[in-house]
């Protein structure tokens, strides 16, 4: 969705968009970019009729950092000042982070006048800083933040013409008992520092459509829109805007135009007469106004996880006739409703396989660029989920965007993790930040319910009434859903299989898996304090498995998994959510919690396969964008760092999960979503694979099959459907390291310029026929050339014969060039300006 509050990431979203058409359809895309495009520095804002369109605000700030707390009057004369660009993460922190850095971090940016700006307000918005925010301008305080996962404005004062204006951000990151969690040695997870998401600058006029979150008003602010009817045949799109102007104004006209592609398919226009008082009763130069308009459509084109459909809302503001404001929003026409506890999406009943997702990479924590969002976002709907649970806490919009553009239905929650402090600063923190969620997220099409809840943790039923009263309260109306850890007062009751003593068996609401295959693999404590590690079983047994662990336990984790999500089913869930996508770091350990699918470099584990089996072929190939089918690249977007190439793109797989080596098992499990499979060694016929019989709750359960003897060569995969074969995988037993090739991750979204973009290179040791040497641990040295910074460090170590790198880029890729070597073995030079 693209919105004013939200013109933040319309630059990054549109691009996203155009690359999809381009790439990704077989036809011409009905998705067009908006009028107004943000630019990307305040310099060269973009005026259009009587308005300037937001600006990324990201380039040239300075940054210092210190244990101590300084005064500004102190850091106002530091010499030591780094120049930075944003997204901006407080320290570079390595690849396993035993001790991530807390403390206070100064950012600063020299603001000039632009003639543009005369007569307009302008502002600040930040989408988020770590953790506690103060901003000063010449050295004046103008406002403070509390809480580091959603965004907040600063209007500016008048800046003083031919002097030089400095904006300060002040942050602190140390641990906090106001917004929690946990304090990070005991905390499962990092929370980092730093502006580690984008700041824009708007400058409006004095009639304007308010910011959604600054506005802080109840079901209001902003532009708001709902569903009141949805259904195949009709739909009624409401939109509620709110518009700041003067007290005294020449007449405000207010207009809705809803596109779908380039094809007007509804508009309304009002007229808005000021009051003489500002609407809370007090006289002011500024009033506010409010309407509410209804759109009307004729067998709409609803959005489902299968069919994302996005039509483009234009809000225009006229003032005198002249145009003053405008919003664009892309919206999705849903309807999210229970039946006896099931999910029934637009009337047809759905189960949602899904996955829970930190946003941390490694290095860089949470500064990730928009385009990184979108990646994660591509591989996780590639894996076969239609759902995420957002944990445990508010996620960057470019990710929401994403989730919203390739059909991802997300559970969107406030922070919180095993931590309540009862205090009313606490109290008031945690109920104004589910506030703040909903005005920010609650036009997004992807999101199914508002986890207004501290997760995994004990609250006062007071505290949950005050809770779900809220997103009713913030998002009026029906079929909107709270979501929480007690059963008690919520609409939807979220509890883990990985926690739970027995089943949920008697359902008085719907109920979701929120986490499971993880801890109930990693010890015998059924309960919430995961710091104690009581009783761990065997490493063998685990699902914490790294890449580079082998192939035995990668398979021993891709069995739990099947057996936990097997006994989901069980249950009366409409979803289950797994415990974890990316392998990421924990606070209070030295390791990498290695449960996800993929590792930490987004390479995927043979349970990456399993979650891929799962989904049916007639929609694997992907989803639908403005009508048109998105072909193999979103689906089979992390195939190319693989061995796992199909035969076609039929939307059928097949994978094994073995490397073939002398020391493989000689059975192993195998994974489709075909009939039967039949395997080859050496071109020889060897027979069928067999059912997993024992896990038949799963809609394509696992096979497996068993050798006689081991034979050095190629192990073949082929997988049939109504009698024809439909894919095959060919698994070649490795030879020594005989060459070095480079790639960039896979994705529709190539590496951005100007854009302070982060992307993975792959060096992978090959053999002299060119297949995966699958050696672990082995050294591999990166050169890097041209406009672009290497993140992780000049060596780095082989996992599944696979190196990765970090590179960070800057405003031209032209002659950013990259090159690898492993003992005597150099790879060919890659230029980023071809990818």
């Amino acid at each position: 969705m693209l919105k004013k509050n939200d013109k933040y990431s319309m630059s990054a979203l549109w691009h996203c968009v155009a690359l999809l058409c381009m790439a990704l359809l077989t036809s011409s895309c009905q998705l067009s970019a908006p009028e107004v495009t943000p630019a990307d520095d305040a310099a060269t804002s973009v005026v259009t009729e009587n308005f300037i369109a937001p600006v990324l605000f990201n380039t040239d700030w300075e940054f210092s950092a210190s244990d101590q707390d300084r005064s500004w009057q102190a850091i106002a004369v530091e010499k030591s000042w780094q120049k930075v660009s944003l997204p901006h993460s407080a320290r570079m922190e390595p690849k396993i982070v035993n001790n991530q850095w807390q403390g206070f971090a100064w950012y600063r940016k020299k603001l000039q006048p632009n003639p543009a700006w005369n007569g307009k307000q302008v502002y600040v918005d930040f989408e988020a800083a770590m953790n506690a925010a103060e901003v000063w301008l010449n050295g004046k305080k103008l406002s403070a933040h509390l809480g580091g996962y959603l965004p907040f404005s600063v209007q500016l004062p008048l800046l003083n013409a031919g002097d030089d204006n400095w904006l300060y951000v002040k942050l602190d990151n140390r641990d906090s008992a106001v917004t929690g969690p946990k304090p990070l040695k005991l905390l499962d997870f990092n929370t980092y520092g730093g502006i580690y998401r984008n700041v824009w600058l708007r400058a409006e006029n004095t009639t304007h459509i308010s910011d959604a979150v600054a506005a802080n008003k109840v079901a209001s602010g902003g532009v708001f829109v709902s569903y009141p009817q949805v259904s195949a045949s009709a739909a009624q799109v409401q939109v509620k805007t709110h518009v700041l102007t003067g007290a005294t104004t020449a007449g405000v006209q207010l207009t809705q135009n809803l596109y779908w592609g380039e094809q007007l398919v509804g508009s309304v226009q009002s007229e808005l007469v000021a009051p003489s008082t500002a609407l809370n009763g007090k006289a002011s130069l500024e009033v506010e106004l409010e309407a509410t308009q209804q759109l009307n459509l004729l067998r709409p084109h609803l959005w489902s996880p299968a069919a994302p459909n996005l039509y483009r809302l234009e809000t225009l503001v006229f003032e005198g006739g002249k145009l003053v404001d405008k919003e664009i929003n892309k919206i999705g026409v849903r309807e999210f409703k229970f039946v006896d506890n099931r999910l029934y999406i637009n009337g047809k009943q759905s189960f949602l396989r899904g996955v829970n997702r930190h946003q941390e990479y490694p290095y860089v924590g949470y500064a990730l660029s928009d385009a990184a969002q979108y990646r994660d976002a591509e591989k996780i709907k590639a894996a076969g989920f239609d759902y995420v649970r957002l944990s445990h806490y508010p996620h960057a919009k470019a990710f929401m965007n994403a989730a919203d553009e390739l059909g991802l239905v997300l559970l969107d929650s406030i922070l919180g993790w095993q931590y309540v402090n009862e205090t009313p600063e606490f109290t008031a923190q945690v109920l104004q930040t589910c506030r703040d969620l909903i005005r920010r997220d609650r036009n997004h099409a992807s999101v199914l319910a508002w986890e207004c809840s501290l997760n995994e943790s004990w609250m006062q039923e007071s505290l949950i009434d005050q809770f779900t009263q809220i997103v009713h309260e913030e998002y009026p109306g029906a079929n909107v859903y709270s979501a929480g850890w007690q059963e008690y007062g919520y609409d939807i009751f979220l509890q883990a299989r990985q926690h739970r003593l027995e089943h949920y068996k008697k359902p008085t609401k719907p109920y979701v898996v929120s986490e499971y295959g993880d801890w109930e693999y990693y010890a015998m404590n059924a309960g919430l304090q995961q710091d104690s590690w009581q009783n761990l079983l065997q490493a063998d047994r685990s699902s914490r498995q790294l890449l580079s662990d082998g192939e035995k336990r990668l398979q021993q984790q891709a069995r739990n998994i099947a057996e936990a999500h097997n006994d989901n089913f069980n249950t009366p869930a409409f979803a289950d959510g797994f415990w974890v996508m990316f392998d990421y770091n924990r606070g209070y350990a030295d390791d990498l919690e290695s449960s996800g699918i993929m590792s930490i470099d987004r390479l995927p584990k043979f349970s990456y396969y399993f979650y891929q089996s799962q989904r049916d072929a007639n929609d694997y190939a992907g989803p639908l964008v403005g009508n048109k089918k998105v072909s193999e690249k979103t689906a089979d977007s992390i195939k190319a760092n693989t061995e796992n190439r199909q035969q076609n793109n039929s939307g059928y797989m097949v994978f094994m999960a073995t490397h073939w080596q002398a020391n493989s098992a000689l059975s192993f499990p195998i994974y489709t979503n075909a009939e039967r499979v039949e395997i080859y060694l050496n071109g020889k016929l060897l027979g069928e694979s067999v059912l997993e019989s024992n896990l038949g709750n799963l809609p394509h359960p696992p096979h497996h099959f068993t050798l006689p003897a081991f034979a050095t060569g190629e192990l073949k995969a082929v997988a049939y459907a109504k009698g024809k074969p439909v894919a095959e995988q060919r698994v070649q037993t490795p030879g020594a390291p005989a060459k070095l090739v480079l790639s960039v991750d896979a994705s529709s979204i190539p590496p951005q310029a100007g854009r302070n973009d982060v992307v993975f290179v792959r060096a992978m040791l090959q053999d002299a026929a060119g297949h995966n040497a699958r050696i672990n641990s082995e050294p591999v040295s990166f050169a890097l050339t041209g406009d672009a910074e290497l993140l992780s460090p000049v060596q780095v170590n082989t996992e599944d014969g696979i190196a990765s790198a970090l590179v960070r880029l800057g405003s031209d890729l032209r002659g950013v060039k990259i090159s690898a070597h492993y003992k005597n073995i150099h790879a060919q030079t890659l230029s980023l300006a071809n990818e």
